[in-house]
């Protein structure tokens, strides 16, 4: 009887207490609720219950090997720490690494990583100017030459698209590269993605988890080949209108451009091409302040009165592509910060680039349409005197044809990596044998490349429509749309209430002009080749 009244009274006391804990734990949860954390649900809570056994072993295995090397004697113990500061033991895991993932899965890193990693932070890092400078190339490059026909098409509000598609892709940089870090459990940010591909891989899971990464390879591989079929159609473009007496048409400068570009089939890195970019690069600015000299010599005559505040609504959405497309770097943005000595810089150097792109792209569309107003064309170069425009436009070939082997090497390694990669269990075999050597398909898939873009070229050859037609297909998708979506998929409880605002607004907004950009700029090229516009 004795014990029966015991047991009862333990369990209304055992009772009363869990009743107080579960009020003082809904309190404090209001609380943290109503300042604007939000509290963890049962499966975060069971995540980092197992984080913390997973720590508790990890943290008991260090000490009972710290007490084993103690024993064994300090001159076995000296020649193990001289070896590997991180070693421990034959099972060669590693020590030290007490950061894992939210849901407790993270296994401790072993020796060869270790060591890898120790290989990769001796390996030179690029400073925050060097990476400024490359994004630079990517935003200032030869599409700028497009940016003058944008502001026919749409006037005052064309020069406000160039500001806000600045502001808009210097955020959605920075928000795709947030999505590269969580926090640990001890709150630090620690980078546990590395692409775009991993980024969208991860905002499919665990349902789809290598659909992101699909969608993101073929956008990828649409931007990069369209970006080689412009730079063909460019250089025809070029040279026919710098040699308008020879008896030779563009797709016979397409041809001749693409032969030039066969050897670019036999390419395995890219260490022979990079010794030219730093010189295309600054031939490229020496034309653009040629182009700009030009038009300020023709101050006199700037056409004021024919920039619009009013739009064509038929030919201004691919105005629209045009000016995302010129701001396209989004897609190796990831790997930039990775190589970056203080990756904490990331944020400036998006800024000052973007900034200084601004300006430059603005001053020179104004500049070259207040030159030429109405008759300004799709590549501003063929607007300028005979005399001028040999000399400008050869110096643009080159740079164009040198400019060809990067987006084609890039592509290149998409298409291996996703269907000739035998260790990932693609579709077909490696391309390349034992001894490094490419094998025949491997060959055949690149120059089936190079011949494709001149077809392209070919029967296409319209840089403009082009152009808008790839901004809005995969520019506002790479640019706008994605990297908002993922930011609020991935990062959905930390961000603040504007934050929400501003990635919902852009996708709304870059779906717009990107439906609204494909639709006319393929009405533009069905109409071109219906009538036979010629560029």
């Amino acid at each position: 009887m004795a014990h029966l009244i015991r047991s009862k009274f333990q369990n209304k006391l055992s009772n009363a207490a869990t009743s107080v804990s579960n009020k003082s734990t809904a309190k404090v949860s209001g609380m943290m609720a109503r300042m604007g954390f939000q509290a963890a649900t049962d499966e975060e809570g069971l995540g980092f219950a197992a984080c913390d056994d997973l720590d508790y072993d990890h943290r008991q295995g260090l000490q009972m090997d710290i007490m084993k090397s103690d024993e064994m004697g300090g001159g076995d113990a000296g020649e193990g720490s001289g070896e590997g500061g991180m070693g421990r033991g034959e099972d060669g895991m590693a020590t030290g690494d007490s950061h894992y993932q939210r849901d407790g899965t993270g296994p401790p890193l072993s020796a060869s990583k270790a060591s890898g990693l120790g290989e990769e932070e001796k390996s030179p890092k690029i400073t925050a100017w060097e990476a400024g400078w490359n994004v630079t190339n990517a935003i200032q490059g030869m599409f700028v030459l497009g940016l003058p026909y944008a502001i026919l098409h749409g006037g005052y509000l064309g020069l406000f698209l160039i500001i806000f598609a600045a502001v808009v892709c210097c955020y959605t940089g920075k928000i795709l590269i947030a999505c590269l870090y969580e926090e640990d459990e001890d709150g630090q940010l620690v980078r546990v993605r590395d692409s775009y591909v991993d980024i969208a891989n991860a905002c499919c899971q665990p349902r789809f988890p290598s659909l992101g990464g699909h969608i993101v390879n073929v956008a990828q591989i649409i931007e990069l080949v369209m970006t080689c079929i412009l730079y063909v159609v460019v250089s025809g473009n070029l040279m026919y209108n710098s040699f308008p007496t020879l008896p030779i048409s563009q797709k016979s400068w397409a041809i001749m451009a693409t032969a030039a570009l066969l050897p670019c089939a036999f390419l395995k890195n890219l260490k022979s091409v990079s010794k030219f970019s730093l010189l295309c690069t600054i031939a490229h600015f020496v034309i653009n302040i040629l182009v700009i000299a030009y038009c300020l010599s023709r101050a006199r005559d700037w056409a004021w009165d024919k920039v619009k505040f009013y739009i064509d609504v038929k030919k201004f959405p691919i105005s629209i592509g045009i000016i995302v497309f010129s701001y396209t770097s989004q897609i190796f943005l990831p790997s930039l910060e990775g190589n970056m000595a203080k990756p904490s810089e990331f944020h400036c150097m998006m800024n000052w680039t973007h900034i200084a792109a601004c300006v430059l792209k603005g001053l020179f569309a104004l500049l070259a349409y207040l030159t030429w107003a109405d008759a300004t064309k799709e590549v501003i170069t063929d607007n300028l005197p005979s005399t001028i425009r040999a000399v400008v436009n050869l110096f643009l070939v080159s740079k164009a044809l040198l400019s060809y082997p990067l987006p084609f090497f890039a592509a290149v390694e998409v298409l291996e990596k996703s269907f000739f990669c035998e260790r990932e269990r693609t579709w077909f075999p490696d391309c390349y044998g034992g001894d490094g050597r490419l094998k025949p398909w491997g060959l055949t898939l690149r120059c089936t490349l190079v011949v494709f873009t001149l077809l392209m070229a070919i029967y296409v050859p319209h840089f403009a429509l082009l152009m808008g037609l790839t901004g809005s297909l995969t520019g506002a998708g790479l640019c706008f749309l994605l990297p908002s979506l993922f930011h609020l998929k991935l990062l959905w409880r930390k961000l603040l209430w504007h934050h929400v605002f501003f990635d919902v607004a852009i996708f709304v907004i870059g779906g717009i002009c990107a439906i609204s950009g494909f639709i006319h700029s393929m009405e533009g090229l069905v109409e071109a080749y219906k009538y036979g516009i010629e560029d």
